[in-house]
């Protein structure tokens, strides 16, 4: 693979996404994230995935370079909607997925952490969906997960405001389950992963899926309108003008077209 790759130790298959400088999730990343749970779903020796990012951040978003190539609203739908389909199979996936979250999970690095099954984070990283700051909307489900573990209260402060959140304040509100500090993150995160490793793959499997039942009933239907207005959105005046802003290092100028 290009942007992804593992190794396999005690059960625990550590996956690393490697895409520099900011392990940007363009769709060959996300696809290769779908290509590694083939790979794992089938080997027997792979108990736990431990996920993370090399270099400096866990990711960074997505690869806001990329939509400049797509023009309709009906193809940023259909990106959309792959997204979340891959997403949502990493939730419902059948071994545990853990998150060892590092220097920022911002947009789509959120995304992806969220649906994970555990999150451990960096003290000093920096978690949110800064989204709108483009004139954009979050589109791989975050504003369907995001809630759910920090309250639709601060759902909302963080999507409207896009301010991230350090690792320690992601633990506080729930985001994350465990702040350290960013030195023995990785170490942590790996006897975590070894100590669930350990259990039987049958009762883990069976775990996780009744975890599954505790989603609101709403969530597909609103992933499928998040989908529907990522679309819409990003066709959008103002998403133009907040893309060309971004890759133009400069403050966008929005006029609600």
């Amino acid at each position: 693979m290009e942007f992804l790759s593992w190794t396999i130790e005690d059960g625990v298959a550590t996956a690393t996404i490697n895409r520099p400088p900011a392990n940007a999730l363009a769709r060959g990343v996300i696809l290769e994230i779908n290509d590694m749970l083939n790979a794992v779903e089938k080997d027997e020796s792979v108990r736990v995935i431990l996920l993370k990012g090399e270099g400096r951040f866990f990711s960074a978003g997505a690869d806001i370079k990329e939509f400049t190539s797509i023009s309709t609203g009906a193809e940023f739908s259909e990106l959309s909607a792959s997204g979340q389909s891959i997403f949502e199979r990493l939730e419902t996936f059948s071994k545990p997925v853990i998150a060892a979250i590092h220097g920022a999970a911002l947009g789509g690095g959120l995304e992806l952490a969220m649906s994970c099954h555990i999150r451990l984070v960096a003290e000093n990283a920096k978690l949110g969906l800064p989204e709108l700051q483009l004139g954009l909307i979050p589109g791989f489900a975050g504003t369907q997960r995001l809630p759910r573990y920090v309250g639709l209260a601060k759902a909302a402060e963080m999507l409207l405001t896009s301010d991230p959140i350090s690792g320690i304040d992601a633990a506080a509100f729930g985001l994350a389950n465990h702040a350290y500090p960013e030195e023995e993150l990785f170490e942590r995160a790996q006897e975590l992963a070894k100590k669930i490793a350990k259990k039987s793959p049958v009762a883990v499997k069976a775990a996780l899926e009744m975890l599954q039942f505790v989603k609101p009933a709403s969530y597909h239907d609103g992933v499928k309108a998040e989908a529907n207005a990522f679309g819409t959105v990003f066709v959008s005046e103002d998403a133009k003008e907040g893309i060309s802003a971004f890759l133009e290092k400069r403050d966008p100028v929005f006029k609600g077209k």
